[in-house]
């Protein structure tokens, strides 16, 4: 593909969109790969695949593959799906919930999410779809975005406890946050602390430059 070789020299944008809730969709050809950013940052694959690999692999790819399934909250264009599916070879079932339709299209159009057997999308906003479901996952990625601004919802505490509710024991929550000032170093700093003695908690600093992981274990 000819956009393919160019873009090892120069970004060749695919499709330029807007929707109901992102102010700038972008699809890029960029060194080799499709990518999708919103206007000022990385959402699906480029610099976000290796973010959520890394804290994949701190919770371990022969751990994951035992699991039963998955929650994705925040499916932007699936990449961390795909490292789920094709790189660790997930067989269990995937969940991936999505506020915004225009991105789901995307994802299906430009890196074909809905030819994955193991993934459900559900097209809702994530704290009403943590509110109401009933099931429980052996591991919750959390990786919500409105360009570079994170909700607030994600560090109040219903939520979490909310979250930690569907956890299982054993299981397993992997968060990727935005540090780009005081304020957000604080913020993460007051979110390590609402978990307890029956968690064991691991964040991870500057992962590519901006981005703080948290992985997090349900113990009991």
């Amino acid at each position: 593909m000819i956009a393919k070789f160019f873009s090892y020299f120069l970004p060749i944008n695919v499709i330029k969109q807007k929707s109901a809730i992102s102010s700038s969709l972008e699809v890029t050809w960029n060194n080799g790969e499709l990518v999708l950013d919103s206007k000022n940052t990385n959402y699906s694959y480029g610099s976000l695949q290796r973010i959520l690999k890394k804290g994949l692999k701190y919770i371990g790819y022969n751990r994951i593959r035992e699991f039963e399934n998955i929650l994705v909250l925040g499916v932007a264009g699936g990449s961390v799906i795909k490292t789920l599916v094709e790189e660790i070879k997930f067989k269990g079932k995937i969940t991936g919930v999505e506020i915004d339709s225009e991105i789901v299209k995307i994802a299906n159009t430009y890196f074909k999410l809905n030819e994955i057997t193991n993934l459900e999308i559900i097209v809702e906003d994530a704290f009403e779809f943590v509110l109401k479901t009933k099931e429980n996952f052996d591991l919750i990625i959390i990786d919500i975005f409105q360009d570079t601004t994170m909700p607030n919802f994600l560090f109040e505490d219903f939520f979490i406890n909310r979250v930690n509710y569907l956890l299982k024991v054993n299981g397993f929550i992997l968060f990727n946050t935005m540090v780009i000032n005081e304020q957000n170093r604080i913020r993460n700093l007051e979110y390590k602390k609402k978990f307890g003695g029956n968690y064991s908690l691991r964040m991870y600093p500057k992962v590519e430059v901006h981005n703080e992981l948290f992985t997090i274990k349900k113990l009991a």
